[in-house]
């Protein structure tokens, strides 16, 4: 457990990409089986362990430390699991027990018995130990490693291409013994399982002065709808519907699995439809991260996949070919879909760029993000490509808002607060409308900080209010009404585009402002 603690301290204070890689590798290289493949899969987030809740751990550490002590802490770190590693009372003689001795501990345990075994445990390590072990334990990996980062070390690690390593990752199961095998020198792998995930082709972000230097006529354009990337797969009676990291969403969308009637893989972005009328993207979101939909929302919130390209088709892999042969494909297989939950994105018109900006500037649906162009050559090629594949979304939405709220971050934020709640006003108050976490630079990160700390007038557990002086930009991709939050509002992607020191609090924009901004119901 200690080489596993020591890796988790390291990643969360590694900000570089490649240190992070090495660090892993390094790992991998060195810690034996199974010890590298729970570590590995802890990362990821497919142990499952998931019965430690915070709940559990509260009525823990109440048992052991007096609890205005504990709530004072808590404020001061930001992070449960870290405050309670920290504050645990240190063992006389530390042991430390195995990585996978504790996750084959955690996995058969029984409700009842938990909290004593998981406070035995931390009778027994030190502080470091107990934060990996909290953070093994509740699921919570916020160490700045992504789940396919982590499988790009393996890819690294032993020399394989990541492509490979994402397509079988479905029918793999920790600890993968039989993965670092193959890294390692061994027999190469094969899919274990049907309806394999395959890795998805990324557009890159462009503008009308970059697309002045290609030739219209060597691209086709298509419209970028605002609802999540997916590919839907059919093989061999086994139906699979993955987001585009790979993470299997199946089962929150029977709707859509039910009409998957071909054989092959397709990439297309997943809607909440209404006939002909696409919904906004807060529809959809009552849909997302659930383990299943009930009869009532399957009804009230239809999803459907609007296809853009097809990878498998029946059997066949084409994603060597032109995006305009596959399109070709793509067209014929499409003419025996259902069309209330399978339909074709339709390709635009244009001649010349300045064609494609003026579309953009005025789309047909309020629903539409901006343009996606693709070079009519262009293979299916895995990640972000230059080159190939464009998006030219549309411009944010911008209101100034004021600074209400603040809250400490994780990781290497632990000790910033860093992720803030704003408002506007309506009449002479101020109502929260987004909370944003990311943004701003390192710099204006501690100026933030140091603007929270010496304005707070108020604390409720974790969270400061602060005296509303400071105006903030706000840049945000959509609007859509919300009955969960008190200004009727929700912002899709809000961000902090930059401190307005200049504005008085009092000039900061009003909800009706917001108001205006909402698609028409």
């Amino acid at each position: 457990m200690r080489a596993f603690a020591d890796l988790l301290e390291r990643l969360a204070f590694t900000p570089a990409r490649n240190g992070k890689l090495t660090l892993l590798t390094d790992f991998f290289a060195a810690r034996p089986d199974p010890e590298r493949g729970y570590g590995l899969a802890a990362l990821t987030g497919d142990l499952g362990l998931r019965q430690v809740t915070p709940s559990l751990l509260r009525g823990l550490v109440a048992e052991r430390v007096d609890e205005t002590l504990f709530a004072l802490s808590y404020d001061f770190v930001g992070d449960l699991a870290e405050t309670i590693a920290l504050i645990w009372p240190e063992p006389e003689t530390p042991a430390s027990p195995s990585l996978p001795g504790l996750v084959e501990e955690l996995q058969s345990t029984g409700r009842a018995a938990l909290p004593g075994v998981v406070a035995g445990r931390l009778d027994e390590m030190t502080a470091s130990e107990r934060y990996a072990y909290l953070k093994l334990a509740t699921g919570g990996m916020r160490v700045g490693v992504s789940a396919r980062l982590a499988r790009l070390a393996v890819a690294q690690f032993g020399d394989l291409p990541v492509t490979e390593i994402e397509e079988l990752w479905h029918g793999l199961a920790p600890p993968y013994a039989s993965l670092f095998a193959w890294a390692e020198g061994g027999e190469k792998q094969v899919a274990a399982a049907l309806a394999p995930f395959r890795p998805v082709m990324l557009s890159t972000p462009t503008d009308l002065e970059a697309l002045r230097d290609l030739s219209p006529s060597d691209y086709v354009a298509e419209w970028k709808w605002d609802g999540i990337r997916v590919q839907a797969v059919s093989d061999g009676g086994v139906r699979r519907l993955y987001s585009r990291t790979g993470e299997d969403i199946s089962p929150a969308f029977p709707d859509v699995i039910e009409a998957l009637d071909f054989e092959g893989t397709l990439d297309g972005e997943l809607l909440v439809r209404r006939g002909d009328a696409v919904a906004p993207f807060g529809d959809l979101q009552k849909r997302l991260n659930r383990k299943t939909a009930p009869k009532t929302l399957l009804a009230s919130h239809p999803a459907a996949l609007r296809i853009y390209d097809i990878l498998i088709d029946a059997g066949q892999d084409i994603r060597s070919l032109p995006f305009t042969d596959r399109r070709n494909r793509l067209e014929h297989l499409s003419a025996g879909f259902d069309p209330s939950r399978l339909d074709l994105s339709p390709l635009l018109a244009f001649e010349s760029w300045d064609d494609i900006a003026a579309l953009r500037a005025d789309p047909p649906d309020p629903v539409i993000e901006g343009v996606m162009i693709k070079h009519r050559d262009s293979p299916y090629l895995a990640g972000r490509i230059r080159g190939h594949w464009f998006k030219w979304k549309r411009d944010p939405m911008l209101i100034d808002a004021v600074l209400m709220t603040a809250q400490r971050g994780h990781g290497k934020r632990s000790g910033y607060y860093s992720d803030y709640g704003f408002g506007v006003w309506d009449g002479d108050q101020l109502v929260p409308v987004g909370k944003a976490y990311f943004g701003f630079t390192d710099e204006e990160l501690k100026e933030l900080d140091r603007f929270v700390r010496q304005n707070t007038t108020d604390r409720f557990g974790p969270v400061r209010a602060v005296a509303p002086k400071l105006v903030l930009e706000i840049a945000f991709e959509g609007l859509n009404r919300s009955k969960r939050h008190k200004s009727g509002v929700a912002m899709r992607f809000p961000r902090i585009a930059r401190i307005r020191r200049d504005k008085p609090a009092a000039e900061a924009d009003r909800l009706e402002t917001l108001r205006e901004m909402l698609p028409p119901d």
